[in-house]
């Protein structure tokens, strides 16, 4: 065991006694030692509840032979840090989380980990800290938020939360309109109930193969999350025993299944940023043009919100993410041989399943499009790509061209959009917000939600270095590659120059001669960093491009 090199033999007597003074016994340095990375605090919705899911994990490893010992891990709430400058706090949280728990992990010589994430940074945080580390892990999320009801009886969440405040500085929401999103929205504890960047990633555990079958949709309020929360307990001490590691499980085609249904459930475009990183971590490196191929072979099976009027409650009830997986197995478009955390393969896992619901989750000959939910463009506004969630986009704005409206920073754009200075046929651009000129790269949930909240959703594209929430809709396009503040041809557009988006076709195209762009590049100077001191400050000197998942260097 690794926990030998913390107990066994007289010269690690000194190490025994500090186990001792945590009130270990004797007979309790012959079992396992099971860290349980526990992401529970009090400012967060998702993580609320995650003290109970720790003591069922920790109940399950008691029972199944291990000792197991908890400690935290760091989590933010993407939502109350929305429009200000918490939100350049939000994406480097994932490298704090994934540095802090190896540092952990290792320190200890655990013998095994359960994970337990929920929001939007923190499972990517704990998936990249697992790769590292490579000691048996399960990971079990605190769960999905309830849909909100609001008086009138229709169903709501988040997204239109955000999209409400939109309404309301357009004149066609009043006050008491936007009273009742914001009491009804947010019904209980759990990741916001649409298939936003939390529950993509929770979802996209099972896909990879890191979690148990259910992890991704059983609400947080259900005791089935609960009896989950045990088994991945005697989970873990069964991966020990058969010495399965994430590197076992997190390999290249374990990666192409997980975009396969990143494709079909319609995720964030967050995933882009994240599964990346992850298989960094694991020794792989994705390629951010793969995404098109594989989407060009995977129909887009699901319309949660943002993208629809469904909900994670609703995907569980349809039969979660195995009968989505059963329904791209069907077709061939998995690696059903691959081994999971159950100690069996995705085949084994996804045998039985059944979509009991056809219009949660179509059946893939009545899929919402032949292609995948998400789309990566190129061209020379973005010659290392740049990413859109296509499933969530307009029909009238899968072809668009327009008048640029130039933005140095997000809170400019959100003020013009606000004082209506944005008209239909225009195309926002908001630069100097990726993952060195943030720094941070923060989301642009606000305005991607003010336009559709003020009518716009249909006429006005958003065009960002920066990223977005899994909550954003419309025709909004991020990160953008290279950045403005590395000298990204994003850096280079003035107002009223033409932008014309093909999102079918996978182009996004500045129109200006390479002679002008060449002109403005030898004029451009990069703007002074925007925080010069502490962790952004270091953050900004280390980060990569978003096409290669912002990782730190």
């Amino acid at each position: 065991m690794l926990s030998d090199q913390i107990k066994q033999g007289v010269e690690r007597a000194p190490n025994r006694s500090l186990l001792y003074a945590l009130g270990m016994t004797k007979e309790d340095m012959d079992r396992p030692i099971i860290g349980v990375v526990c992401s529970y605090n009090e400012i967060v919705p998702g993580h609320m509840n995650l003290d109970k899911i720790s003591q069922a994990v920790k109940m399950g490893i008691l029972e199944a032979g291990g000792y197991p010992i908890e400690f935290p891990a760091i989590a933010v709430c993407d939502g109350i840090a929305m429009g200000h400058v918490g939100m350049k706090y939000s994406l480097v949280t994932r490298d704090l989380i994934a540095d802090s728990t190896e540092a952990m992990a290792l320190a200890h010589q655990f013998d095994g980990l359960v994970m337990i994430p929920n929001c939007d940074k923190n499972v990517p945080g704990l998936l990249m800290a697992a790769a590292r580390v490579n000691v048996p892990t399960v990971f079990v999320s605190g769960g999905p938020m309830l849909a909100g009801t609001l008086s009138d009886g229709r169903r709501t969440c988040l997204s239109h939360m955000f999209e409400a405040v939109g309404a309301y500085k357009a004149g066609t929401m009043d006050e008491e309109g936007v009273l009742d999103y914001e009491e009804n929205a947010c019904p209980s504890c759990g990741s916001c109930s649409g298939m936003y960047t939390a529950n993509s990633m929770n979802c996209l555990c099972e896909a990879i193969g890191m979690a148990l079958p259910g992890n991704g949709t059983i609400p947080a309020v259900h005791s089935a999350r609960l009896r989950l929360a045990k088994r991945a307990g005697y989970q873990v001490m069964e991966m020990v025993k058969r010495n399965i590691r994430p590197r076992d499980i997190m390999t290249e085609a374990a990666f192409r299944n997980a975009e396969v249904v990143d494709m079909a459930l319609g995720c964030s475009t967050n995933t882009m940023l994240h599964l990346p990183a992850i298989a960094h971590e694991a020794g792989i490196e994705i390629d951010l043009g793969m995404s098109n191929e594989i989407s060009s072979k995977t129909p887009n099976l699901c319309h949660l919100a943002p993208a629809g009027d469904t909900f994670m409650e609703d995907l569980e009830k349809a039969g979660g993410v195995r009968a989505v997986m059963k329904e791209l197995a069907d077709a061939g478009l998995l690696d059903t041989s691959l081994m999971t955390v159950t100690g069996k393969t995705v085949k084994e896992n996804i045998e039985g399943a059944v979509n009991r619901d056809e219009n949660i989750i179509r059946p893939l000959s009545n899929p919402y499009s032949r292609t995948g939910g998400i789309a990566v463009l190129f061209g020379n506004l973005a010659p290392d790509g740049c990413v859109v969630k296509q499933s969530a986009v307009a029909p009238a704005m899968m072809v668009h061209e327009g008048p640029a409206r130039v933005f140095d920073s997000e809170d400019d754009a959100i003020r013009a959009i606000y004082e209506k200075q944005i008209v239909p046929g225009d195309v926002v651009v908001i630069r100097y917000e990726g993952p060195k000129g943030g720094p941070g790269m923060r989301e642009m949930l606000n305005p991607t939600s003010a336009i559709v909240g003020m009518g716009l959703g249909e006429s006005v594209a958003l065009i960002t270095d920066g990223r977005f929430s899994g909550a954003t809709r419309g025709a909004s396009i991020g990160h953008v590659s290279p950045e403005a503040a590395a000298g990204g041809n994003i850096a280079l557009v003035h107002e009223g120059d033409r932008i014309a988006i093909d999102i079918p076709n996978h182009t996004i195209e500045l129109k200006v001669s390479d002679e002008e762009l060449a002109a403005r590049r030898s004029a451009w100077v990069c703007p002074e960093p925007k925080i010069k001191t502490g962790y952004l400050a270091r953050y900004a000197k280390l980060v990569t491009s978003a096409d290669k998942g912002a990782v730190l260097s």
